[in-house]
């Protein structure tokens, strides 16, 4: 059964994930950190926003002169879209505010591809459902690796997504 309610992202949710990303006005290297003035692969500005090629050609004048942070606020928000809708047709049981935060959160860090197919989205939707982990939690923080090695900025931002989920508390990891 589709869950009852659509949920969007709160303010929240909205403000944590925009803290992590970090405001830059001008694109930048994602690789690197370093300012660019012509397009490279992991180009990006604002609150994460990656440029594609087409999109470099199309606005890179503009993103060159720099953007607001309205501006930047309204490329995460389009950026984050397919998450908020991806979570909202996956996720099948009644959850609270908080828990659809942090499944979003979750979801924009591990893809939607992940998500769908992961042992924590069973359990959220069936919490007797057959996994290889003994709960919720167990599944949700075992999305702690990168390249095959275990990350302790991926264990700390499971850590601070679990605490949105289970206890509605939102800090920064």
């Amino acid at each position: 059964m589709q869950q009852s309610v659509r949920h969007k992202m709160s303010d929240d949710g909205m403000q944590l994930l925009m803290s992590i990303e970090a405001f830059r006005a001008k694109p930048y290297d994602d690789q690197t950190g370093a300012d660019i003035s012509g397009w490279v692969k992991g180009a990006t500005i604002g609150y994460g926003h990656l440029i594609g090629q087409d999109e470099w050609k199309r606005s890179g004048d503009t993103y060159k002169q720099g953007i607001t942070k309205a501006q930047a606020r309204m490329l995460f928000e389009h950026d984050l879209e397919p998450f908020v809708d991806g979570v909202n047709n996956k996720v099948t049981a009644d959850i609270s505010q908080n828990q659809f935060d942090a499944l979003v959160i979750l979801a924009f860090n591990i893809g939607l591809g992940n998500f769908g197919s992961s042992s924590a989205l069973k359990l959220v939707n069936d919490p007797s459902a057959q996994t290889s982990y003994p709960s919720l939690e167990a599944a949700w923080k075992a999305w702690k690796k990168s390249q095959g090695r275990v990350m302790q900025g991926l264990i700390n931002r499971r850590n601070a997504e679990w605490k949105i989920y289970a206890d509605n508390i939102y800090e920064r990891w």
